[in-house]
């Protein structure tokens, strides 16, 4: 068995979004091992630091770097921000997405835009920093396990993810053997924004385990792949078998 503590200890991540939800958990988890966090934010700035806060109380290293990933030249800029903290990059966490709600019928180019803009092209624009750095490393894209199904009541949102799982495996294959990239597709982990528990309890049937996970599911997966060497161009789904229902693609 691997000890991550022993694998991680040292080494510097960049987590955008990791002021809230999954990008928080993911941020604390890491830095239990030892793992120097930058947490990225865009307009959660107390969450961020809060973040930071908890980290340093614990032991461990972190700092925080604000970023508008719908503006090229701040995320061209984000890479070297984040190694100005620690040094150069290690692990990228791609875990920042904006999750807006249209079906076909309705969804503009600006929609379509704004999502891919923030889903897809941010995250690209990272890895390819991040790659520019010419030294071994880890990308992990955090997806959706919808990427297999059809979420006709967020298409754009839908649509970007594709993209991003799509750009997961170009870039496995393409940045090999120096970086690994792979991804994590979650199921039914937290509610949107405004709902509370009873919606996951709602939807709990949509998967073959007939529960929901937990944004803890969700950090220890990423921990697994950044540790696991042989492993590059892969999904890791964490959605209690939710997948294995979808076959739309």
């Amino acid at each position: 068995m691997k000890n991550y503590a022993e694998l991680f200890s040292g080494r510097n991540a960049l987590v955008t979004g990791g002021g809230v939800r999954m990008g928080r958990a993911i941020a604390l988890e890491l830095a239990l091992y030892g793992v120097n966090v930058i947490v990225h934010y865009n307009n959660s700035d107390e969450q961020a630091h809060e973040v930071v806060e908890v980290i340093k109380k614990r032991g461990g290293s972190a700092c925080a770097i604000q970023a508008d990933l719908s503006q090229r030249q701040e995320v061209e800029g984000m890479l070297l921000r984040a190694i100005k903290c620690f040094g150069p990059v290690d692990y990228l966490i791609n875990n920042a997405s904006i999750y807006s709600e249209e079906g076909l019928a309705e969804f503009d180019f600006e929609q379509l835009a704004d999502n891919m803009r923030i889903n897809a092209f941010a995250p690209l624009l990272l890895c390819r920093s991040f790659y520019a750095q010419k030294n071994n490393g880890v990308i992990i894209n955090m997806l959706d396990t919808r990427i297999h199904s059809y979420d006709r009541e967020h298409v754009a949102y839908h649509l970007s993810k594709q993209a991003l799982y799509s750009l997961t495996r170009m870039m496995a294959w393409e940045y090999a053997p120096y970086v690994r990239v792979n991804g994590i597709a979650p199921g039914i982990i937290l509610p949107p924004k405004g709902e509370g528990e009873e919606w996951l309890k709602k939807l709990r049937h949509t998967n073959v385990l007939d529960t929901y996970g937990t944004v803890e599911d969700v950090a220890d997966a990423v921990a697994f792949l950044l540790a696991g060497d042989f492993i590059t161009g892969e999904v890791i789904h964490v959605d209690g078998g939710r997948h294995l229902k979808n076959s739309f693609y």
